[in-house]
């Protein structure tokens, strides 16, 4: 059966875009939703067919804006979630409600670099690879379970530039086949 999946951005959504490139027999791609009404992942994703929300917190504040979010990605038939460069740290009771139905993409090779910056401190610690992290989403800030990672090396001379284009590169690769995965256990 596939599953059904709504995805969560904040910017451009190119994780997002190789989500729904990928979307086949493992899943489908039912919503994508927006803290930034005017970003443009939404029109994109309008663009391509499939249904939006979008609500600014700023204007409702978190709590409305997380009921009304959760209201959205259920009206439209989401069963599963995806994180794809969306910004905003979900509230406990929001994580509770879609326990071990959410992932995210992060840009280290987790456990290491929780949080930003993740290139810049890379490459300041001297690591000889970078990389991306698949992980459900738990109360903890990037602490869930690893489910899938992509090594990339860091290059004499890397800037933090550098390197989150050639990880950037990765993560459209490894998102999609880890989603798929996990999806079709």
């Amino acid at each position: 059966m596939t599953a059904k999946l709504g995805i969560l951005i904040s910017g451009r959504g190119s994780n997002m875009q190789a989500l729904v490139a990928h979307a086949g027999s493992a899943y489908e791609v039912v919503v994508v939703a927006s803290d930034r009404p005017n970003t443009p992942g939404l029109a994109w994703a309008l663009e391509h067919g499939i249904p939006t929300f979008a609500l600014s917190p700023k204007e409702v504040g978190k709590a409305t804006y997380e009921v009304a979010l959760d209201a959205a990605l259920r009206a439209a038939g989401a069963e599963h979630l995806a994180l794809a460069g969306y910004m905003r740290l979900l509230s406990n009771d929001f994580v509770g409600r879609w326990r071990g139905r959410i992932v995210n993409i992060h840009p280290s090779l987790l456990p290491k670099y929780k949080g930003l910056d993740t290139h810049g401190r890379a490459i300041a610690a001297a690591d000889a690879v970078g990389g991306c992290s698949v992980h459900l989403v738990t109360e903890e800030l990037d602490g869930g379970d690893v489910l899938g990672q992509a090594e990339v090396p860091i290059l004499p001379g890397d800037t933090p530039e550098m390197l989150a284009a050639r990880v950037l590169a990765e993560e459209h690769r490894l998102y999609p086949r880890v989603v798929s995965e996990w999806l079709s256990r």
